[in-house]
């Protein structure tokens, strides 16, 4: 049980950044190219960018598809979409604000 309360946590600790959840709003609606991802977090670098979408594929929560020189990211994870929805009224929807 300690164990999977650590995985958790480390889940958490992931999807605990403003910019990610930006990007699992975009991703929500469905597979999504790096340039289309870009633009649901406009004030993000490109950089900036590619080291969170790095972590979260190395994390397992995102998936990516290459297609010649584009990559098409989509959510792995179940749990993530799970939680996520949960969350979404809260910071995906504009009338939240």
């Amino acid at each position: 049980m300690e164990d999977k309360a650590h995985q958790v946590a480390q889940l958490l600790k992931v999807l605990a950044n403003e910019n990610r959840l930006m990007l699992f709003c975009a991703l929500m609606e469905g597979p999504k190219s790096v340039g289309e991802l870009a633009g649901s977090v406009p004030h993000i670098t490109q950089s900036a960018l590619s080291q969170h979408l790095t972590l979260l594929r190395n994390q397992g929560i995102l998936d990516f598809t290459k297609y010649g020189h584009s990559i098409t990211y989509s959510i792995s994870d179940e749990r993530v979409v799970e939680l996520l929805m949960l969350l979404k009224k809260s910071y995906c929807d504009e009338t939240s604000e």
